[in-house]
């Protein structure tokens, strides 16, 4: 399991949906390229993550620009925890 800090940010590609996402650090993105094989869909791999009183089951997506895995942070979570963009927060990822 992997636990890091992680600034909270918006990910606005299309113009009605905007997603919020976390960056996993560089040392754990290498981590995780080691230990899993991609699955189906942009290179995602399967996980179990948390923030806060918050865990569920998910995938984490490569990132051409940083190099590194990002995490999606659902509305729920960030509702339940009462976090948004820009805040940072502890983050645990498990590959499943």
């Amino acid at each position: 399991m992997f636990v890091f800090d992680a600034e909270l940010w918006l990910w606005d590609a299309r113009r009605m949906d905007t997603w919020t996402f976390v960056t996993l650090p560089e040392d754990v993105s290498d981590q995780i390229r080691e230990l899993a094989t991609p699955g189906r869909g942009f290179g995602s791999v399967k996980v179990r993550a948390g923030v806060g009183a918050s865990s569920w089951s998910t995938s984490v997506f490569p990132d051409k620009e940083s190099g590194c895995y990002v995490l999606p942070i659902k509305a729920a979570v960030r509702k339940k925890n009462g976090v948004g963009p820009g805040d940072v927060v502890e983050v645990t990822v498990e590959v499943v």
